[in-house]
């Protein structure tokens, strides 16, 4: 056993001071109490750590690398950038790009990562022997950076509403469903092997799947994991599906899907009003990517009027242009601040509202249904800030969440508590450096 003590830990409802929080073994909580006797203080204030629900891990690799803007550029030429990365990785670079990310999440305080999956096959768009070789790197990399993995092969078979895929989605691409159910068990087998790992089901989006093999998707694998799923990111997106199905996208998945809290669908940037109302009714989560979002053009996600009706949502960071998790949660409100005209994005609770949203339905991005942020029995993962920073040292209680949400970065952050594991700030990070230079040098 082993017991720390911090200045402080968020519970959903505020700070508990000077808490004592006792581990067992495997990590998970003990006791939360007042108890001085036999601990290491820690001089930080203890968050819940954040759940990462969308990552494309292979992309950290060409950040910063599709800003040269030749003339007319969206998210449609941007993905021919990213093809190129694709389609040149081998399972060893894939690991050592994920190994490095991955490090870099729980230094920004992340303590699970949900991985949208879908560089399955060779360079020739062979299946490997292996048919989960590259989601085994992506797991291999997690537990080598101490990150818990949600695994998420992806379902990709169509290179748009009713159109074959293309060459350079070659790497990517299970042409029936039985092909997908393979790859799914192969990868659950896999999972298996691994601590801190699971599996979840994912559709890449309804126009990359024929809309049979998307219900059967739903409906024919496992009910009990995750299911993941971009939709309506783009305008172009919305038309295509409108013109193919006389439907918009989620339009059409509420229509024909039975949804609940299983499902995360990725961006949902452009809905009506009546989506967003029978969406969040639904009681479907929504995965926003702030910083990628902007990076690639999507739009603004309509979140007032989501929340209004009781949506529930969590954020990711995609296509890692941005890592931090207070960034990705100010760019959500500031966008809405933008449009609306108004501050009160988040109501009065401010910043611990925020934490709590994203804590809960990240965590069931996870299949995590936890709804305590600290609780006796659960893994304890946690953020930690220094509570020697001078803008946070004499902040009182009331105003301290919203104080680190709208200041806080990585430098403020002394390290990450995993299953009760404390990985300090540069630990992993220092070690695979240059591991990550010597693979990445040949796409950049």
């Amino acid at each position: 056993m082993k017991s720390y003590r911090f200045r402080a830990l968020l519970q959903n409802d505020g700070w508990i001071e000077n808490p004592t929080v006792s581990v067992d073994e495997s990590g998970k909580i003990i006791s939360i109490s007042h108890d001085e006797t036999d601990v290491e203080f820690i001089n930080g204030f203890a968050l819940p750590a954040f759940q990462n629900a969308h990552s494309h891990a292979f992309q950290f690799a060409m950040s910063g690398l599709a800003e040269n803007h030749a003339g007319e550029d969206d998210f449609w030429s941007w993905r021919e950038a990213m093809y190129s990365l694709a389609l040149n990785l081998n399972p060893d670079e894939m690991k050592t790009v994920a190994t490095m990310l991955y490090a870099k999440l729980v230094r920004h305080g992340y303590s699970n990562v949900s991985e949208f999956h879908y560089v399955h096959h060779d360079k020739n768009g062979n299946a490997y022997n292996n048919l989960a070789e590259m989601g085994e790197a992506l797991i291999e990399a997690a537990n080598e950076a101490g990150i818990k993995i949600t695994l998420i092969p992806i379902f990709y078979q169509k290179g748009g509403f009713g159109v074959e895929p293309n060459e350079r989605q070659r790497r990517f691409i299970s042409k029936t469903f039985d092909d997908y159910a393979r790859l799914f068990e192969a990868s659950a087998q896999i999972c298996k092997r691994y601590v801190n790992t699971n599996i979840a089901v994912g559709v890449h989006s309804l126009r990359g799947v024929e809309m049979s093999d998307i219900l059967r998707a739903v409906n024919d694998l496992p009910q009990d994991v995750p299911f993941h799923l971009h939709i309506s990111e783009q305008l172009k997106e919305v038309e295509d599906c409108v013109n193919f199905l006389g439907k918009r996208p989620v339009e059409w998945l509420l229509e024909n899907v039975e949804l609940n809290d299983r499902f995360h669908l990725v961006h949902a940037t452009h809905l009506t009003n009546a989506e967003t109302e029978n969406l969040a009714k639904s009681k479907a989560n929504v995965v926003l990517c702030p910083s990628t979002e902007g990076n690639l053009g999507d739009g603004i996600f309509p979140l007032r009027n989501f929340q209004k009706f009781g949506g529930a949502w969590s954020i990711g960071t995609d296509s890692h242009i941005g890592l931090n998790p207070f960034e990705e949660l100010r760019l959500l409100d500031y966008g809405q601040r933008l449009i609306s005209h108004k501050r009160n994005t988040f109501g009065e609770k401010g910043g611990l509202f925020a934490i709590n949203q994203t804590t809960a339905a990240g965590r069931k991005a996870m299949n995590n249904f936890q709804p305590d942020f600290f609780a006796v029995g659960a893994d304890f993962d946690a953020c930690i800030i220094k509570s020697d920073e001078p803008l946070l040292s004499n902040t009182n209680l009331e105003n301290l969440a919203s104080t680190i949400i709208y200041t806080a970065d990585v430098s403020q952050i002394s390290g990450t508590f995993v299953s009760g594991k404390f990985i300090r700030k540069d630990e992993c990070y220092n070690r695979i450096k240059w591991n990550f230079i010597d693979a990445v040098k040949q796409f950049r």
